[in-house]
């Protein structure tokens, strides 16, 4: 029998063929991760077998539920899928259960915040602008709405977070949950202080550990995993995966629950092409490169806040632990807007960030978020985070010497070298 040309089409027509529109957006997006220095702290670059699998026909099946016991039928190869993300996972951050369904990291917190906590109940959790994040408690996220939310800051001097501060937050609200980890904050958290200030209170201990999760993997940071109650993560960032989230814990009676959060709580059907290259990225994070990989990404990141404090540039909490440099570009005379917009005009990309007691009003801002894990990921070392850094640098203090054409062309015409030096996807 003769395949019906409109059937023929739809199974083997290219997406240029198909859809010219979409086609060309990609390419152009191609090109732009090609050429451009990137530099946002939760980026990163996947790889070549990890995009195999997240665009492979397992999108195609739906399945609700946890492998051998789905809702839907024809689920075999699904649970073979998701067997090698969750033991991987359990391998990697040595857990006792992993779930590896959550759509993204902040799913992965509603799910722990729908299996533990009722409407109303008070979560203590670092302040959005001293680095904490949108799904722990800010006003605009439904753990804004639903929850009562006190929050914890860092000290002025330091950028650093105060603990017998959150002692006395933590005796004077009684929180049900208490949560480490964030979005812009650069320095280790003391673990150990934090569930020891839990127990106190008896609330259960959250560590999101969204940014750093590639290097506690790597070894290179320390693990939330022996000491929290539950740990949130993405598979992004530091860990360098499919886009996505986790949730791991050590404790069989929060297990249960956080199944049943997941799903049928806050997810339905698994997203399973997802799930595949979460399965590929963390066999990956296994290898004895990434845990290179990953002390290569903290020593990058301490260079570049090392190099820019050398050219007057001010760093929040004076460097880093991690991943991440959160630099006060108003030490520049800047916003972060507008150093934002120096670094995209020569294809370096970062993003505008508050910094603690900044304005409530992103226009004013004066935080620069960068990080270096994709530079990493894609072969620079010191030398280039140097070069970054002193590149970054030249643009701040050419702008006060009203400098900025010749050296934006320089800068340019080096970030395009470095482009060369180190290609991507071809």
């Amino acid at each position: 029998m003769t395949m019906p040309q409109r059937t023929h089409q739809y199974f083997h027509a290219s997406l240029a063929e198909r859809d010219p529109l979409v086609f060309n957006a990609l390419e152009g997006e191609k090109k732009r991760q090609q050429g451009q220095i990137e530099l946002i702290a939760s980026e990163n670059s996947v790889s070549a077998a990890a995009l195999e699998a997240l665009g492979s026909t397992i999108t195609n099946k739906t399945v609700e539920g946890y492998p051998a016991n789905r809702f839907h039928g024809g689920a075999d190869f699904a649970d073979v899928v998701e067997n090698a993300a969750i033991d991987r996972a359990k391998k990697l951050f040595g857990c006792a259960f992993a779930n590896v369904q959550p759509h993204s990291g902040t799913q992965a917190n509603q799910a722990v915040f729908f299996a533990l906590l009722q409407p109303g109940d008070v979560v203590l959790s670092l302040d959005l602008a001293a680095g904490g994040h949108l799904s722990h408690g800010a006003k605009p996220n439904q753990s804004g709405r639903w929850f009562n939310i006190v929050s914890y800051g860092v000290d002025r001097d330091t950028g650093r977070i105060n603990y017998d501060d959150v002692q006395r937050l933590a005796e004077e609200n009684k929180p049900k949950l208490i949560i480490s980890g964030g979005s812009s904050y650069p320095r280790e958290y003391d673990f150990a202080r934090m569930r020891a200030i839990a127990d106190s209170v008896g609330a259960v201990y959250l560590v999101d550990m969204a940014h750093f999760a590639g290097l506690v993997a790597g070894g290179v940071h320390p693990s939330p995993i022996p000491i929290a109650d539950i740990v949130t993560c993405t598979t992004t960032k530091t860990l360098r995966g499919a886009r996505g989230g986790l949730v791991l814990t050590n404790r069989e009676d929060l297990a249960k629950k956080i199944q049943s959060a997941v799903f049928p709580g806050v997810q339905g059907s698994a997203h399973l092409n997802v799930i595949a290259g979460k399965a590929v990225s963390l066999g990956e994070a296994l290898t004895d490169e990434f845990k290179t990989y990953a002390a290569n990404v903290k020593a990058n990141a301490q260079l570049l806040a090392a190099t820019l404090q050398k050219r007057g540039v001010a760093i929040i909490s004076g460097g880093t632990d991690t991943h991440l440099v959160l630099v006060d570009v108003s030490s520049k005379g800047l916003t972060g807007q507008q150093a934002q917009d120096l670094l995209g005009a020569v294809s370096i990309t970062s993003n505008k960030n508050p910094i603690p007691f900044d304005s409530a009003r992103p226009s004013e801002w004066k935080g620069l978020r960068l990080g270096s894990s994709a530079g990493t990921t894609r072969g620079f070392g010191p030398a280039e985070f140097e070069a970054i850094g002193n590149m970054i640098a030249d643009l701040f203090d050419a702008e006060a010497a009203d400098t900025r054409e010749a050296t934006a062309a320089k800068v340019r015409h080096t970030v395009a070298e470095l482009c060369k030096a180190f290609p991507t996807y071809s």
